[in-house]
């Protein structure tokens, strides 16, 4: 009778302890699980700048379209405020610009030509982080003038603002310390400027201090429409001072072939026609980066959200 009683008690112990190692891997399973989906999770960030909102959003519903799950971090400043995140793993998906992406990492960069520069990014990227292929599509950096100061002056090329006079730009604050800052224009060209921040990254605010006086020399990117109606003229830049810089996603260990297959069908089908097309939506017409990303992704054939 007491090895009966003995032997029910120690069944009924061992029936109790599998059920809770049972329920405890049935709970592990579930967080790992949970932790699992979290981190298929794809961060796609961008600039505090129009335009790069629009590229990160073509991005996010080309991904969302292949069945990723997105989140975005838009708008979050410039390359001084979102490179760390990039860099510590906080942000998957960013677009950028190869050439001056390659000057953030390397101030004495001395690659020119888009080949140059696309190879020598890749190498100078931190670890965890690399380059999936570039788009046709350029956003370059440019010096502008309104075209009344340009003949004014008979102003063709940067060197010759060195005959203008005194000379103030405007720009981005960062602009004061880039390599194709105020030190570069007196290093490459021996023009010496002064500099106004306009922090709206060559928009209005820095088109009407061009027109009114208040500046004479603005940064304004290659893809704004505001240089098509032929009121600014863009100095040519014989020496190189701005470096080729075409669109490219930037991505962290997390973005797998299958993520970066369709990100690089995106790039192969953006030109400069479609970058500047689209910011004008953006700055003419007051679209929303979303709506604008998905009549593009859909003009294209490509999926979309």
């Amino acid at each position: 009778m007491k090895r009966s009683v003995l032997a029910a008690a120690v069944a009924a112990f061992t029936a109790v302890a599998l059920t809770a190692c049972s329920t405890g891997k049935s709970l592990e399973g579930g967080e790992q699980a949970k932790e699992s989906a979290a981190s298929s999770k794809i961060v796609v960030g961008s600039q505090d700048y129009y335009s790069n909102e629009i590229l990160a959003e073509v991005y996010a519903q080309a991904l969302e379209g292949s069945g990723f799950t997105v989140e975005r971090q838009l708008r979050i400043g410039q390359r001084e405020v979102y490179m760390p995140e990039l860099e510590s793993g906080s942000i998957d998906v960013f677009p950028e610009y190869t050439g001056n992406l390659l000057q953030y990492f390397d101030k004495d960069a001395s690659a020119r030509t888009d080949a140059e520069v696309y190879q020598a990014l890749g190498g100078a990227l931190p670890k965890g982080l690399r380059v999936l292929d570039e788009a046709p599509a350029t956003d370059q950096d440019s010096y502008v003038v309104t075209t009344a100061f340009a003949s004014e002056h008979s102003l063709n090329s940067i060197g010759d603002l060195a005959n203008a006079g005194q000379i103030t730009l405007g720009g981005n604050s960062e602009l004061a310390t880039r390599p194709y800052g105020p030190k570069g224009l007196e290093s490459e060209y021996g023009v010496k400027v002064n500099f106004t921040p306009i922090e709206d990254s060559g928009g209005p605010l820095t088109v009407k201090a061009l027109n009114d006086g208040s500046i004479q020399l603005a940064n304004i990117y290659s893809s704004d429409p505001v240089l098509a109606d032929g009121s600014l003229t863009v100095l040519k830049d014989p020496k190189g001072l701005f470096l080729a810089s075409h669109v490219v996603p930037v991505v962290s260990t997390k973005i797998n072939q299958d993520a970066a297959a369709v990100i690089n069908k995106v790039s192969a089908a953006m030109d400069a026609k479609d970058l500047i097309e689209m910011n004008r939506q953006s700055t003419v017409e007051a679209q929303s980066a979303s709506a604008i990303a998905s009549k593009w992704l859909e003009s294209k054939g490509l999926p979309h959200k």
